[in-house]
């Protein structure tokens, strides 16, 4: 226990020695991330190098426990092999987010640059071995260890928007880490994870509001990446059925965030990789709290979740199962709190119909498109639109092909009411449709079918030939028209 409080109170004051000096150096060069006002909304421009003294602090209170004459020492080498297969992918995540803080780089590149150090890691034995219990096989072992480490390097990436956010935020999961490494008696987990711990703490001091230094990438990465490695190395010890859940708690925000960011773009259609002001500390802040507020609040939501993630860690099979559930629940009031209308709009559309309609809606248009082409005659288009028609919801339909004309009424005593389409072919040709105002707010593939009717008939208005026979009910709706006709003149004569 004395080892693991050395690693993290020498990681701390390392940290809090160094991180100063780093914050004047980079001042001095100018090398400042500059306020935006519309993303970044910092009073000044502030250096975003924090990955540099965390890297150095972690780094430096191993080589200090080496030397130092704790039992734990001998703990630490043997696990010296395992280390140094790990810090090659360590140093690429590292060395991706530092260069992206010094000159900048593109979205795919800083990718490229964390798949590098997800490879190296499941490599150097980071590996998700089970699921729900169960062992997994290398070729879904090699991909979920993979997509883990991605996700959780961009989740710490995405969430440090707000002075203090992300820093605490990984100290709430590094401390729960620790933890749950010393219930499990897994020792090297907890060695792994006191320093970090300490590191953050020394950092915060300068990172909290108002923030003298950033984390930048080079700290976001770096601090998402290893709390991601430390996730799989816990989930290998579990004893519980699920045993990945326990971390994902402990990452619960930051996952969160980049979860509900990629759904809403998505809803949105707009770019995956985009930035914009939708993440979590956004929402927030637009519902009128300060960042000292939000940073404050989302750190009490974030110990909730560590809670959660103990007692799911340490919780039978049939109690993970209860925690789990009130943790989803939880999640789920959190996310109806923030206020994102694309989740609102996506339940009601999928809850109330609206797929079901739309499909069908896109049913009866491939039907029309499909009988239109093979159409010959103004009768044949006639008996394709008319059941178009009919399906989307018109009540009454006119159409005028080559001089034929054509009418049905789909609803008997349709009154005055009603609001109307008319789709120009050409001249004295057209097509005709008229729908009744009230119950007629669901207009699923109205548009799409005007624009069918006018593309296709017009292409196809050259090529048709006049109606050798005639649907006879349309023949007696004529009938009926124009004897109608001939008795108004009567009357008026």
């Amino acid at each position: 226990m004395y080892s693991f409080l050395f690693l993290a109170a020498i990681s701390s004051i390392i940290c809090l020695l160094l991180t100063p000096l780093c914050r004047d150096v980079f001042l001095r060069a100018g090398l400042l991330d500059h306020p935006d006002q519309v993303r970044k909304t910092h009073a000044r421009p502030i250096p975003r190098i924090g990955g540099i003294p965390i890297a150095i602090a972690y780094v430096g209170s191993f080589g200090l426990l080496l030397l130092s004459p704790f039992h734990s020492g001998s703990i630490l080498e043997d696990y010296l092999p395992m280390v140094w297969k790990v810090l090659p992918a360590v140093g690429i995540i590292f060395a991706t987010g530092l260069i992206d803080d010094l000159i900048g780089l593109k979205s795919w590149q800083k990718l490229l640059g964390q798949v590098a150090a997800g490879l190296c890691a499941y490599w150097g034995g980071v590996q998700v071995t089970g699921i729900g219990g169960h062992l997994t096989h290398t070729w879904l072992s090699f991909p979920l260890t993979l997509a883990w480490l991605v996700v959780c390097a961009n989740a710490f990436n995405l969430i440090d928007g707000i002075d203090g956010l992300a820093t605490g935020l990984g100290l709430f999961a590094t401390l729960t880490t620790l933890s749950a490494a010393l219930l499990q008696g897994n020792w090297a987990l907890a060695m792994a994870t006191a320093p970090l711990a300490g590191a953050l703490l020394g950092f915060l001091r300068y990172n909290f509001n108002p923030a003298s230094i950033f984390l930048g990438d080079s700290g976001s990465l770096l601090v998402g990446f290893l709390l991601g490695c430390f996730g799989v190395l816990w989930s290998q010890k579990s004893t519980t059925l699920l045993a990945m859940t326990a971390p994902i708690m402990a990452l619960a925000i930051p996952i969160l965030d980049v979860c509900l960011s990629i759904a809403r773009r998505f809803l949105r259609q707009q770019p995956i990789f985009g930035a914009d002001r939708g993440h979590i500390h956004h929402r927030l802040l637009d519902q009128g709290l300060s960042p000292r507020k939000v940073a404050l609040l989302l750190y009490g939501v974030g110990g909730l979740a560590a809670l959660f993630s103990v007692a799911q860690s340490l919780a039978k099979t049939h109690l993970s199962l209860v925690v789990l559930a009130l943790f989803m629940g939880a999640i789920g009031i959190f996310v109806g709190r923030l206020g994102y209308v694309e989740f609102g709009v996506a339940g009601r559309v999928l809850l109330g119909g609206s797929v079901r309609r739309l499909v069908g809606a896109r049913i009866h248009l491939q039907n029309l498109e499909t009988s239109l082409a093979t159409a010959t005659t103004p009768n044949d288009c006639w008996l394709a639109i008319r059941d178009a028609c009919f399906h989307l919801g018109f009540h009454h339909v006119r159409i005028r092909l080559l001089g034929e004309t054509y009418d049905a009424q789909f609803r008997p005593g349709l009154r005055g009411d009603c609001w109307t389409m008319r789709i120009p072919l050409s001249e004295g040709n057209y097509v005709n449709c008229a729908r009744e105002v009230e119950g007629a707010a669901e207009t699923t593939g109205i548009a799409s079918f005007a624009h069918l009717i006018g593309a296709t008939m017009r292409a196809k208005l050259p090529s048709l030939r006049p109606s050798v026979s005639i649907d006879p009910q349309i023949a007696a709706l004529i009938d009926q028209v124009e004897a109608k006709s001939r008795t108004a003149v009567s009357a008026l004569s």
